[in-house]
């Protein structure tokens, strides 16, 4: 009889021990949330319903020292340091001398947890080599366990045309690749960045095309959620999901971003976590991600990374 208590005890709580907590973070490139507000995208609002969405800032403090331009490489490292551009010194797109002292939170994870597992599915090869830094003596070679990138160097297989059809159709890989990832290796963090939004941005600005394409990258968001849930159906995992951009775009017509304006700093986020704090609806910036994963993850950051985050986390 008590062989049987037993075995009915472990059966009721199995389920929850069995449970991984995982995070997904996506970057859809400068999508303004104006744009994002007004166009139907099904798939990003079945998130948001689950969990939440709010209003954001990238930039820095406004004419302070931690002003930070509106750039998409400042914002993505912003979002992965959880810092301002004085601290992590991505200033643009070249990514000259980036300060790792103040580590990605890919890196801090892998500090904290040398056995987790990484991965990276990528339209643009240097989010991997440049910002995460893999490899790099400075980021004590960080390896990254499942990595999907470098497309857009294969002029072969994605010849480069004017219209970017190209860049679409790599994130379309991208994405096909990250959620076979998702179902099968189902990595403890991982980063999907798609370029085609921003890339239309600045082709069109304000129009059909770059409606069209937030209307792509819903879909594609659809597919990445899918996985997820697959995943926490089948294996009994708990998935964060954090979706947001880099930047907006500039108040005139929507071609360009870089500045200070208003629309080019106010970006969102959208997750599928429901116990979100008054952080969340009140001062969210794109540096309160990186204490945000830790806190999910129960990553322990060491006390000099700790004390030098700009961000907060935005759950309870």
């Amino acid at each position: 009889m008590k062989k049987v208590l037993l075995s009915l005890l472990f059966f009721y709580i199995s389920p929850v021990f069995g449970q991984k907590q995982k995070c997904l973070l996506v970057l859809l490139d400068g999508i303004p949330a104006d744009v994002l507000e007004k166009t139907a995208t099904p798939n990003i609002d079945k998130v948001s319903k689950k969990g939440a969405y709010a209003r954001a800032y990238v930039g820095g403090e406004k004419g302070g020292t931690s002003e930070s331009p509106t750039i998409s490489a400042v914002g993505y490292n912003s979002m992965l340091t959880g810092t301002w551009a004085n601290k992590h010194n991505v200033w643009g797109n070249s990514i000259k001398k980036p300060n790792y002292s103040y580590p990605s939170i890919f890196k801090a994870a892998k500090d904290a947890n040398p056995e987790i597992k990484l991965g990276i599915y990528s339209t643009w090869e240097d989010n991997r080599t440049k910002l995460l830094g893999e490899g790099l003596l400075e980021t004590n070679k960080l390896h990254l366990d499942y990595v999907f990138d470098g497309y857009e160097l294969d002029t072969t297989t994605f010849p480069h045309d004017k219209q970017r059809e190209y860049i679409k159709n790599i994130d379309n890989l991208v994405v096909a690749e990250a959620a076979k990832s998702i179902k099968k290796d189902s990595p403890d963090l991982s980063w999907v960045y798609l370029e085609y939004t921003d890339d239309m941005g600045h082709k069109f600005g304000d129009s059909p095309e770059m409606t069209a394409a937030v209307k792509l990258a819903d879909q594609q968001i659809g597919q990445l959620y899918a996985a997820i849930k697959e995943r926490e159906k089948k294996h009994k995992e708990e998935w964060l999901l954090i979706v947001t951009t880099d930047h907006g775009r500039s108040p005139e017509n929507g071609k360009g971003h870089g500045g200070q304006s208003d629309r080019e700093r106010t970006t969102w986020v959208a997750t599928n976590k429901s116990n979100v704090n008054e952080r969340f609806q009140n001062g969210l910036a794109i540096v309160d991600i990186f204490p945000t994963v830790a806190q999910f993850l129960e990553i322990k950051l060491e006390k000099s990374v700790e004390e030098q985050l700009d961000g907060i986390s935005f759950l309870e």
